[in-house]
C-alpha cells in the first residue's frame, strides 16, 4: 500500500475540513500503513503539532508552501485538501505552487465548487486541477457543475462521497417529546433563525418539539462579529415565545457523544441559506445514522434527499419548513419509508468504504506513475 502525506487544516483546529482530513487519515492508516499530516494553520490556531502531524505550515510564515511541499513529498501521494479560504494568498492561490513542487502524485480533494466563481478563482481552479494527479468531488453535482463550468479534463475527476462514522449502533435515548437537530459550527447563513420561526408554527403539536443547535460558534465569525448571531437566536427565541423548548449547546463534540445526540433526534434540520453547498458533511452523517432529514434545496440536499430519506423545503421558509418537519413528525408511516430509503445508500456512506476508493485512487496514481516517468526520460 501507498504511504500518505495529507495537506488539509486538522485539529485541534476546528472546521469541516479538519474533521474530514482527521477521520480520512486515521481510517487510511489503520492498518499501519505510513501517513502524515503537513497541517494548515492561520492566526489564532493553537500552533502546537499533534499526533500524526510532521509539518506545519503557518499562514504567517512567507513561502511557506515549499517546506510543505518537501514534506508531502516524504511520501508515495499526496492527498490534498482544499478549499479557497485556507490557504495563504489571495483566494488560498500559494496551494498551487505547491501542488507544482511536489514530485509524487496528488489527489486533490474539491470541498467547494462555485457556480459563480470571480475570473480569478476559476483560473486558480483550472489549474490546480490541470496540475492534479486526480481530483475529487464528493457529489454528481459539483463534478457535474466543474465539468460544465471550467476548462478542465473530465478523466481527472472522481465522485467520492463525503465519509459518515456509523452511528446506528449507538443506543437511542427515547425522549419524551419530539426533538429537532441542528449540529455544526455556528454563524450566519446557517439559518437557524427560520428553525426557530418554524418550531414557532409547531407549538401545537402534542406534545410539541424541543429543538437542540448543538455547536460552537466558528471561529473566523468570533473573530470579525463575535457571538452576535448567537445573541440574535436568543432574543429571537425570547421574542417568539419558544426559548423555554430551544437548547443551545456551546460545544464541540466528540464522535461518540455526537452519535447520542445525533441518534435522539426525530429530525435533523438543516434550514442552510447557502444556494451554493455541493458537499456537507452534517447531511451525511444525519443520513447514514438513519435519522429523517428536512433541508433546504442547497445542492447536496438536493441530491442526495429528493426521492430519499428526507425532505426538502425552499430558503428562507419557516412555512414550508414548519410543513415538512410536522408531516415527518405525524404522517403515520413516513418515518418508516424515509429510514427505508437510508438502507441502499448507508454502506456507501461510511468511512471504511470511502477510504477504500481513495485508496484504489491512490494504487492506481502509483501503479501508472513507473510508466509515466519512463516515458518522460525518453
Amino acid at each position: 500500500m501507498p504511504s500518505y502525506g495529507f495537506l488539509s487544516t486538522h485539529p485541534p483546529t476546528r472546521c469541516g475540513l479538519a474533521t474530514f482530513n482527521s477521520a480520512l487519515a486515521a481510517q487510511l492508516t489503520a492498518d499501519g500503513t505510513r501517513g502524515g499530516i503537513v497541517r494548515v494553520t492561520d492566526h489564532g490556531d493553537d500552533q502546537r503539532p499533534g499526533p500524526g502531524v510532521v509539518h506545519t505550515w503557518s499562514a504567517r510564515t512567507p513561502a511557506g508552501w515549499r517546506d510543505a511541499a518537501a514534506a508531502l513529498n516524504t511520501f508515495d501521494v499526496a492527498i490534498v485538501q482544499h478549499e479557497y479560504g485556507i490557504y495563504p494568498g489571495t483566494d488560498g492561490e500559494d496551494v498551487l505552487p505547491l501542488l507544482r513542487r511536489l514530485t509524487v502524485p496528488s489527489i486533490v480533494v474539491l470541498h467547494t465548487v462555485l457556480r459563480h466563481p470571480s475570473a480569478r478563482q476559476k483560473s486558480l481552479l483550472e489549474q490546480i486541477v490541470a496540475t492534479a494527479g486526480a481530483v475529487v468531488t464528493m457529489t454528481e453535482t459539483a463534478r457535474d457543475r466543474l465539468l460544465v463550468g471550467y476548462a478542465v479534463t473530465p478523466d481527472k475527476v472522481t465522485v467520492i462521497p463525503h465519509g459518515a462514522v456509523d452511528h446506528v449502533g449507538v443506543p437511542v435515548a427515547r425522549r419524551t417529546r419530539p426533538h429537532l437537530l441542528t449540529w455544526g459550527l455556528i454563524g450566519p447563513g446557517k439559518g437557524i433563525e427560520w428553525s426557530l420561526r418554524a418550531l414557532a408554527r409547531l407549538q401545537d403539536l402534542e406534545p410539541a418539539p424541543t429543538y437542540t443547535v448543538a455547536g460552537r460558534t466558528h471561529p473566523k465569525v468570533i473573530e470579525q462579529h463575535g457571538e452576535a448571531y448567537r445573541a440574535g437566536l436568543h432574543q429571537l427565541g425570547a421574542q417568539l415565545g419558544v426559548a423555554h423548548s430551544v437548547d443551545f449547546q456551546d460545544v464541540y463534540n466528540d464522535q461518540e457523544s455526537l452519535g447520542r445526540l445525533i441518534r435522539s433526534a426525530d429530525v435533523v434540520v438543516l434550514p442552510y441559506d447557502s444556494r451554493e453547498q455541493v458537499t456537507s458533511g452534517v447531511l451525511i452523517e444525519a443520513v447514514a445514522a438513519g435519522v429523517p432529514v428536512v433541508a433546504t434545496a442547497f445542492p447536496h440536499a438536493v441530491e442526495l434527499l429528493t426521492g430519499g430519506p428526507g425532505l426538502v423545503v425552499p430558503h428562507q421558509n419557516p412555512a414550508a419548513l414548519a410543513v415538512a418537519i410536522r408531516r415527518i413528525l405525524t404522517e403515520p408511516g413516513l418515518t418508516t419509508r424515509l429510514a427505508g430509503r437510508v438502507r441502499p445508500l448507508a454502506a456507501h456512506l461510511r468511512w471504511p468504504a470511502v477510504a477504500a476508493r481513495y485508496g484504489a485512487l491512490a494504487e492506481g496514481l502509483t501503479e501508472a506513475r513507473p510508466a509515466a516517468v519512463s516515458a518522460a526520460s525518453v
